[in-house]
């Protein structure tokens, strides 16, 4: 799909990731509905741009601003789901209300956006859908059960969406990042990334976006080699990764990150 000209609806777009998303979207021609909490921070952005693009101002961790902020992008030519919370920690530290607003923002509200937008897609036999994931959405991880869940059930979302919208000609893409420094929920906890298994930029998971768009790759993961090989290992393998992750070394760089993310983004 060429994105020269169409109009791709960003959310979490002020976000580090988000910023370098939508670099890449506008600097391939596509106008951006940009969607994060803060108008302020939105007009920035979209001034910093090549091009014309609105801003969509949106809480999606409240109830109902899924299907508001649908409306308002109502005839969007893709979706780029991209607004996440971090969501870790031991379970017993999250409210229940908590653990509902990293459901309703890492799960519900891509799925409702999906929901809302893609029928007009299938009307004109052209469309395409991003979720961006995690490789957490693969393999388990300490401190890591809400998020993982999230991430888990996005990526079952997107793959069995796609087969239904695929031979409509509207496309579905997951891009899974592993651990991303400079920017997004790995880097802002501080965390240092476990031995030997590196990073990758937000650049790379901007660069992942516009390929799966372009090129309707079904599922892009976004980091070094070792990073991808245990992931996959962890699908295949459930019951060995689950006793790996529990070691001391698994447990000692989960809780680092859970410890570096603020409560008051949960």
């Amino acid at each position: 799909m060429d994105l020269s000209g169409r109009t791709a609806l960003l959310t979490g777009a002020t976000g580090g990731l988000g910023r370098a998303i939508a670099r890449s979207l506008s600097g391939r021609g596509a106008t951006l509905l940009l969607s994060a909490r803060k108008q302020e921070a939105l007009e920035a952005l979209a001034a910093a741009l090549p091009g014309e693009h609105r801003v969509l101002p949106a809480d999606l961790a409240a109830e109902g601003a899924a299907e508001q902020l649908a409306a308002a992008a109502a005839g969007a030519e893709i979706l780029v789901a991209n607004a996440g919370l971090p969501a870790a920690g031991r379970m017993e530290d999250f409210t229940p209300e908590q653990v509902k607003r990293a459901l309703r923002v890492n799960l519900e509200s891509p799925m409702l956006l999906a929901q809302a937008l893609y029928p007009a897609m299938l009307e004109r036999r052209s469309g395409h859908l991003v979720f961006i994931s995690s490789l957490a959405g693969k393999a388990p991880a300490p401190r890591s059960s809400i998020y993982s869940a999230t991430k888990f059930g996005l990526r079952g979302f997107a793959l069995s969406l796609r087969t239904d919208l695929a031979p409509q000609g509207v496309g579905v893409s997951l891009v899974s990042p592993g651990f991303i420094r400079e920017a997004g929920m790995f880097a802002e906890s501080g965390a240092s990334s476990p031995a030997g298994l590196g990073t990758a930029t937000p650049e790379q998971v901007a660069e992942a976006t516009v390929k799966a768009i372009e090129a309707d790759k079904v599922e892009i993961a976004v980091a070094p080699a070792q990073q991808r090989f245990l992931a996959h290992f962890g699908l295949a393998n459930p019951g060995v990764a689950v006793k790996v992750s529990s070691g001391s070394a698994g447990q000692k760089s989960a809780a680092e990150i859970a410890d570096g993310h603020s409560k008051d983004k949960r």
